[in-house]
């Protein structure tokens, strides 16, 4: 691949050759002029017309190429080239009526002529043009010297040229007023316009430079060989197409080749992006000896009478006496100046010295052998160090060693670099103070002198809030622990790292069981301390190489890196001896002050794998502790890899779970709740089942479950009650006029896509009477706030629903919410129910809950009746109504329908048997989630 230095120079190539063929085209032109000038063009006829018409076709090709550049878009001295263009006009009418008088003609151009008026006219639009090509002074003192540069030089060249040839000219054409005016027109012109030429050189705008210097150079051309037809020796045997045209001609072609050949030759050699060098100091002096050397003309030409011995004419007198008058002004001017710059010079001096002196910053110039040459007086306050004593000392002495290196590289590159392309560089180093600590120092470093200028400034401080700004961004806030983006970059290290091949790493996830009760009771600060704690034990117990890390809440996490070992039934078990410890060490009681707080851990490990990733490995590991509290809690589980089979299996029912509720794949069966005095069915127990189009039938652990997880209970739960009411109402309307209780959250009641006035709105729909409609409170979700549920429950009530509270005496706040909530029902628990004949002990505990539920004047309903043995306990208990296998199952609608013209299912005293619905035996393990379905 080619460098792009390569690539310029290509595209560079041929702009510069077709700028070098068009100046040798140039010069073949202007030398075959010559050629042909010198040696008569052959015949006499010949030399008039190339002499003059030829003359007149170079300046209208001049004129004509100045007006085209100055009408394009590009051209910024347009009213310049506009009078180089009206000059070179003149030009070539001049050289053309000169052509007609010879060539046409035949005769002697008289004189004066109209040829004499067209070449007068050719010099004023050429100077004004070079007034405009000059760079403007910026005072009024600046133009007063550029007018008498513009003298001096004009002066002493009409005292030189008077002295030599226009005095002689002047007597010889005294005789008559119009020739001797004319003869001298032409010098004094011709002065006049090379006084610009030389003063205005100096001090031409640097914009398009050299097409400008090229322009001049055509006039100048021009001016000389005026200058020399004006003299008395050649004007008296010039004929038209000898040599001294070929001057006339050059100058007309140089001034049309000006804005066009010469500005496309200067873009095409300057570097691409390259910086415009300065002007040579050499130009600046020429400028300045400008006066002097004006004066050195003038002295000459005085002089030249003298040696001669001729009388100095008035003339001469005149113009020396001004030019050494113009001398004498613009050096009092020059003087005053200086002056003045002197004086702001001064104060600029004395105005950065101050500001260095009172910087902050510390400014250091380093020769280039590393020695301080410099050191500003910042450094006391900034190093501790005093400035003398840094000056003088080598730089890299005052360097940490860890950094010298790379500050020593940084400035080699810099040094190696164009100071176009990067003038100053930045580095941050430590140096040494006078205390001996080490101090973050950021430089800014420049060239200076062969040497480096540094300007320094003391960062510590900021590199301190950094480093904690980093700290801060990576690490638990309570613990100091890292936290989950930290533990991540390290798993991730440990993974691509020199262990990369290591399966021994493990990644332990840690999560306290029974924090969200410790909260619960003594507060979230009491809870914090407790994280503290346990961050400090988990801290503790881990190796030095490896790490410990809160990912949030009440999770925690261990890196355990790998030992090389290739055993690795070997290392598993030493892992999990590992995290069984780390288990016993977290799960021992915390002081919180002054009282003894437990909970417990439950751990999952999950071993790295040959291309796993970190995501992957800490994914595994979580899987594995859920499994772990699904498995009990308090205890360490090893990542297997059917836990992700059966996430992906949760992950696929969800899905179709999402599916199934548009499908309509849910069918709604009803469960009596039976009067346990009477036997008569008092109400209906609305419940859910899944029948999918693949043929399973999903238990309601199992859907509820994955619908929790997929947040389809709202959803599920508006449809349930929705089709209970429609349902209970078609029932009623054929004179079974059975309440229907529906199972809802407490989540469910509170969400706005389920709004108060929608419960409303569907009983007025559907027709449901006042009491018709039993709602079943199911275990409250801690966050939900106590008071929104009790509104939202009184609301209800007000429109004649019935709240019962279901699953009474497992949930942590039952008491609180039978304290605040107004329930009417209280529907025990399944677990309260299955041993009740079995276990005196739960047998007191059912009996003390049904008796608070009587003293509060509630109803009862147990869940889960399945044998006589427990209707008669219950019922003895005093327990008002019950459901469950000992009277029937869940029914489909046709089913409950004659369920519901019976009326009554009979009671213990008067079976000898239990009364079986449909010919399904009785489960002594009964469970909601495990109830057999009747055919629908």
């Amino acid at each position: 691949m080619r460098s792009p230095k390569a690539l310029v120079l290509r595209d560079a190539l041929p702009r510069g050759g077709s700028a070098l063929v068009r100046q040798l085209v140039l010069a073949g032109v202007c030398a075959g002029y010559g050629v042909g000038a010198a040696f008569g063009w052959g015949s006499p006829e010949l030399a008039v017309i190339m002499g003059d018409f030829g003359l007149s076709v170079a300046a209208v090709i001049a004129a004509v190429s100045c007006l085209l550049y100055a009408r394009t878009a590009k051209c910024r001295f347009r009213p310049a080239w506009l009078l180089f263009a009206l000059s070179s006009g003149m030009a070539a009418a001049g050289n053309a009526v000169w052509g007609w008088y010879e060539a046409v003609l035949g005769r002697e151009v008289p004189s004066p002529s109209v040829a004499d008026v067209f070449f007068l006219c050719f010099a004023p639009p050429a100077i004004v043009g070079l007034l405009v090509l000059a760079k403007r002074p910026v005072s009024k003192a600046g133009w007063v010297c550029l007018g008498l540069d513009a003298w001096l030089i004009g002066g002493s060249l009409l005292t030189l040229s008077w002295s030599l040839a226009l005095a002689h000219t002047a007597r010889a054409q005294g005789e008559s007023v119009a020739p001797a005016a004319l003869a001298l027109a032409y010098p004094l012109l011709d002065i006049v316009l090379v006084s610009m030429v030389l003063a205005l050189h100096f001090r031409r705008s640097s914009a398009n430079r050299s097409a400008v210097n090229t322009a001049i150079a055509g006039l100048a051309l021009t001016v000389l060989c005026d200058a020399l037809f004006t003299s008395p020796l050649l004007r008296e045997s010039y004929r038209s197409g000898q040599l001294l045209d070929a001057g006339w001609f050059a100058g007309s072609l140089l001034l049309a080749y000006a804005p066009w050949g010469a500005r496309r030759m200067s873009e095409s050699t300057r570097p691409p992006g390259g910086p415009r060098h300065p002007g040579r100091p050499i130009t600046s002096s020429l400028s300045a000896l400008t006066p002097y050397l004006a004066a050195a003309v003038c002295t000459l030409g005085i002089l030249y009478n003298v040696i001669e011995g001729r009388r100095v004419d008035r003339v001469v007198v005149l113009t020396g006496c001004t030019v050494v008058l113009a001398l004498v002004v613009r050096q009092g001017i020059m003087l005053l100046d200086n002056i003045a710059l002197t004086h702001e010079l001064a104060q600029k001096e004395n105005h950065f010295r101050s500001l260095v002196q009172g910087s902050s910053d510390v400014i250091m110039i380093a020769a280039p052998s590393g020695v301080l040459r410099y050191v500003s007086p910042a450094a006391a306050g900034v190093y501790g160090r005093d400035a003398e004593e840094l000056v003088g000392s080598e730089l890299a002495s005052l360097i940490h060693p860890e950094d010298l290196g790379r500050v020593v590289h940084e400035l080699r590159r810099f040094l190696a670099a164009a100071p176009s392309e990067e003038p100053t560089t930045r580095m941050e180093c430590r140096f040494r103070s006078g205390s001996g600590e080490w101090l973050n120092v950021e430089s800014t470093v420049s060239r200076h002198q062969g040497g480096l200028i540094f300007n320094s400034r003391d960062v510590t401080e900021r590199v301190r809030l950094q480093a904690q700004l980093q700290h801060n961004a990576e690490h638990d806030p309570l613990t100091d622990l890292p936290n989950r983006a930290l533990f991540t970059k390290r798993v991730r290290g440990a993974l691509t790292g020199r262990r990369s091949g290591d399966e021994g790493t493990a990644v332990l996830f840690i999560d306290l069981d029974g924090f969200k009760g410790v909260n619960d009771r003594l507060g979230h600060q009491a809870g914090d301390e407790l994280l503290i704690q346990a961050a400090r034990r988990l801290a503790e117990s881990v190796r030095a190489g490896d790490t410990a890390a809160r990912l949030g809440g009440d999770e925690f996490a261990a890196l355990i890196v790998g030992d090389g070992s290739r055993d690795r039934a070997a290392r598993q078990s030493q892992v999990h001896e590992i995290a069984d410890r780390l288990r016993l060490m977290l799960s021992q009681p915390y002081r919180i002050d002054g009282t003894e707080v437990r909970v417990a851990a439950s751990i999952g490990v999950a071993f790295a794998e040959p291309g796993i990733s970190p995501t992957d490995l800490m994914r595994n590991a979580d899987l594995a502790m859920y499994r772990a509290k699904a498995g009990g809690k308090d205890r360490v589980e090893l990542y297997a890899p059917q836990m992700q089979a059966e996430v992906v299996r949760r992950t696929e029912l969800a899905a179709r779970l999402r599916s199934a509720l548009h499908e309509g794949e849910f069918a709604l069966l009803h469960q009596p709740v039976v009067s346990l005095t009477s036997g008569r069915i008092a109400a209906v127990s609305a419940q859910a089942r899944w029948r999918s189009t693949q043929g399973i039938l999903f238990t309601p652990a199992e859907f509820l479950r994955v619908s929790d997880e997929g947040d389809r209970t709202a959803e599920l739960g508006r449809r349930l009650l929705e089709e209970a009411v429609g349902q209970a109402a078609e029932r009623g309307g054929i004179g079974h006029r059975t309440p229907v209780s529906v199972r809802l959250s407490a989540r469910l009641l509170l969400d706005r896509s389920l709004p108060l006035g929608s419960i409303e709105a569907l009983l007025t729909r559907h027709g449901l009477p006042s009491g018709a409609l039993v709602i079943e409170l199911a275990d409250s979700d801690p966050r939900i706030s106590f008071d929104e549920l009790e509104q939202r429950l009184t609301a209800l009530r007000r429109m004649g629903v019935r709240i019962a509270l279901d699953g009474f005496g497992s949930g942590y706040a039952a008491i609180n919410a039978l304290r605040r909530l107004p329930v009417d029902v209280l529907k025990l628990d399944r677990g309260l129910v299955e041993g009740v004949v079995e276990s005196a002990r739960l047998h007191k505990i059912t009996s003390g809950l049904l008796r608070i539920a009587g003293d509060l004047g509630m109803q009862s309903v147990a869940d889960g009746v399945d044998v006589p043995e427990q209707v008669q306990a219950l019922r003895a208990m005093g327990c008002t109504h019950g459901q469950g296998m000992a009277f029937s199952g869940p029914l489909d609608e046709y089913r409950l329908r004659r369920a519901l013209v019976r009326g009554e299912f009979p009671m213990p005293d008067s079976m000898a048997m239990p009364v079986l619905t449909g010919g399904v035996p009785p489960a002594r393990n009964g469970s909601n989630s495990e109830t057999r379905v009747p055919p629908t």
